[in-house]
């Protein structure tokens, strides 16, 4: 007789798939202060601050991600999908191997991306989003200018030329804020980012606090 054998109940890929990781976003035009609530969330025990933009500007010109991004950052295009997700998945691999985040207990809090619908498509399998803080700026002309000093103050080519500014914002519009939609509106926490950066960081934590777990 041939020995029988057990049909396994899941499969080797099911087994050892990650855990989906805890997440909240940080969602607004450029210049709505997303980068500013995100460094003082990443300084708060089991927060993990990732800033996709900041990620590709500190690459450097003579690496294949470091080209792509100076191309499009400097037309006020958004990188390509594929290598903006090559990046994510990098860096939160390395800072899991570094010990500097644990998936088990930390909320990983995404600044800039995902930047369209393909990327959150391309996200869902790993992240489970708990909360979209949306920032929101309706005054165009706040905004140009936030972009303008952050320029001066922090040697910004891609936030220093007003027609770059204005593609950016543009871009933002058709491509970026249609992602509100895809996680849809029992997720999304709309906060007026002309408030001070207190009373946003205020009205983030207070959320929160009343649903942590």
């Amino acid at each position: 007789m041939k020995p029988s054998h057990k049909t396994p109940t899941t499969s080797r890929a099911q087994e050892i798939k990650p855990m989906k990781i805890r997440t909240m976003l940080l969602f607004g035009a450029p210049g709505s202060g997303k980068g500013t609530q995100g460094k003082i969330l990443g300084t708060i025990p089991n927060f993990y601050h990732f800033s996709c933009g900041e990620l590709f500007r500190n690459l450097t010109p003579d690496t294949e991600l470091g080209k792509i991004f100076l191309d499009y950052s400097s037309r006020g295009l958004l990188v390509p999908d594929e290598p903006t997700i090559r990046l994510w998945h990098h860096t939160i691999q390395g800072a899991e191997h570094a010990g500097r985040f644990n998936r088990k207990t930390d909320m990983l809090v995404l600044d800039g991306i995902p930047r369209d619908i393909q990327q959150a498509q391309m996200l869902k399998d790993f992240v489970h989003v708990h909360h979209v803080f949306y920032l929101r700026c309706g005054d165009m002309k706040k905004l140009v200018a936030r972009l303008q000093r952050r320029a001066l103050r922090e040697n910004r080519l891609d936030d220093a030329n007003i027609k770059v500014i204005r593609q950016r914002l543009q871009t933002y519009e058709r491509e970026t804020r249609p992602v509100l939609e895809f996680y849809g509106p029992k997720l999304v926490r709309t906060i007026d980012s002309t408030e001070t950066p207190v009373n946003v960081l205020r009205e983030i934590l207070d959320v929160l606090a009343k649903t942590a777990t």
